[in-house]
């Protein structure tokens, strides 16, 4: 199982909260399993992509649904990869359209950690789990403490900056981090990254 791209958290009919994810790297990745034999249940925020050929894709918009489409799909899942860019918070309140005049701040709950609620999972985690994480800086140690607080087995962390401009792009530059490793790789295509995964994901032990 995969999640990818973005979740969109409604303010108002018109207006919502969102971030930069393109969803290509989760969409390669699954691209990838495909044509090395495997089954993908691809669950997916908003995107401008075709799914790949004989994916079971799952669309959803909000981090809400997406939990919710994890929870419904998890059972019988040896692996599960947690591309996606889910929002950490949602307004408390949907309305009618907010006026600008009125529209001076929104109050947000936080949304469910669905990462760590699948990593800490007694009755329905994977043999695999796996995350992503986005960092500015610091990203090493950032991912490091994310593997350890979120129970997973592996973290894959992008370093966003002026020299890696991951979203939206066709290339991307990553680190794997388990327990015990760190493994760096050099900035590539996409395609190529979700192959390096891939082979990571097949030698996990």
């Amino acid at each position: 199982m995969l999640t990818a791209g973005p979740t969109i958290e409604p303010i108002d009919p018109i207006r919502y909260i969102s971030n930069y994810s393109s969803g290509k790297q989760g969409y390669e990745i699954a691209r990838q399993i495909i044509l090395n034999g495997g089954s993908v249940t691809l669950i997916s925020g908003p995107t401008q992509i075709q799914p790949p050929y004989r994916v079971k894709l799952v669309n959803v918009n909000t981090a809400k649904e997406m939990f919710a489409a994890v929870k419904r799909n998890i059972k019988k899942i040896d692996i599960a990869i947690f591309a996606a860019a889910v929002s950490d918070s949602s307004p408390k309140k949907k309305s009618k359209k907010i006026k600008k005049e009125k529209f001076d701040k929104i109050i947000l709950n936080s949304n469910t950690d669905i990462l760590y609620k699948i990593s800490s999972s007694k009755k329905s985690r994977p043999k695999i789990v796996i995350g992503f994480a986005a960092e500015t800086e610091n990203h090493i140690k950032n991912a490091k403490q994310k593997l350890f607080s979120k129970r997973c087995d592996a973290i894959i962390v992008n370093k966003i900056n002026k020299y890696n401009k991951v979203f939206n792009k066709d290339e991307n530059k990553i680190s794997i981090i388990t327990k015990n490793t760190v493994l760096n790789y050099k900035k590539m295509s996409k395609t190529n990254i979700a192959k390096i995964i891939l082979n990571f994901v097949n030698n996990f032990e």
